[in-house]
């Protein structure tokens, strides 16, 4: 009897742990589930435009653009010559034109989100390190050098840099996306117009509500996208990004598993409560 009381109340003790750990993972799943949960901006049709333009598109010199290029209201185009398109050309035609209006709702989305870090004065983002988040500078911002971009191993995380005025980047300089930071979850919202400079290599989608210029040799992994003005090329490399989205475990289905097996081991422990 004392053998089956000793294995009865190991037997308990058991239980409890084993209930404590379950417990222990239903919060940490609850929490790690609201904590991953990223912002979701769609670009609508806009999305299918490597090039997207309000008052015309200028082509110097041999340029590459994988998706879409289109302008409206203005749908001029010079330079197709000196082009290598792999997408459609929509020029001005109502593909371009819906195209237009869903960009206009993106920028406002992006303009509309509270920032987690704040920038004053026209900040350069050249040797910085940034995580997934919202940044604003209402003034301009520079990118002399290199700006990384940590997505901390989460494929999904979103990167959004709100720009009041002008972004201006210096010769040969670069965005680098580590840790599984992805050109299609990164957002720049410009209040004026943007310039990519000399040899720059850039990532991102570019949302101006201005104009857009590619300064020689500049190569953008994105979309240059402008709501009332020009895009200027000259010379460049543009591809439109294609997120790959990561595997994203079912919580709710493993919450209830946790649960139900939270209530079995209750059941169990209470029968050996009830032996002893």
């Amino acid at each position: 009897m004392k053998t089956n009381h000793l294995m009865t109340g190991v037997s308990v003790s058991a239980t409890r742990m084993l209930i404590g750990s379950v417990l222990a993972a239903v919060v940490w799943l609850a929490g790690h589930e609201a904590r991953a949960t990223p912002i979701v901006i769609s670009l609508g049709t806009a999305s299918h435009f490597g090039v997207l333009a309000g008052s015309g598109i200028t082509i110097t010199g041999p340029t590459s653009i994988t998706g879409d290029i289109g302008s409206s209201p203005t749908p001029a185009i010079t330079g197709l010559a000196n082009l290598n398109l792999n997408g459609v050309n929509q020029a001005g035609n109502a593909v371009t034109q819906t195209a237009q209006n869903d960009l206009a709702t993106a920028y406002n989305a992006v303009a509309g989100l509270a920032a987690n870090a704040t920038y004053t004065g026209g900040a350069d983002l050249g040797g910085q390190t940034l995580t997934a988040g919202v940044y604003n500078d209402n003034s301009s911002i520079f990118l002399t050098g290199t700006l990384t971009l940590d997505g901390q191993g989460n494929p999904d995380a979103v990167f959004f840099i709100q720009v009041g005025s002008t972004l201006i980047t210096a010769t040969d300089s670069s965005v680098v996306l580590i840790n599984g930071a992805q050109a299609c979850h990164v957002y720049w919202q410009i209040g004026s117009s943007a310039t990519l400079g000399t040899g720059t290599d850039f990532v991102g989608n570019l949302l101006a509500l201005t104009s857009i210029t590619l300064d020689a040799g500049a190569s953008l992994d994105g979309r240059a996208l402008a709501e009332n003005g020009a895009v200027t090329l000259d010379n460049n490399n543009i591809t439109m990004p294609v997120c790959l989205s990561a595997a994203v475990p079912d919580h709710g289905s493993t919450l209830l598993m946790l649960g139900c097996g939270c209530a079995g081991l209750l059941g169990l422990g209470r029968r050996f409560a009830v032996a002893v």
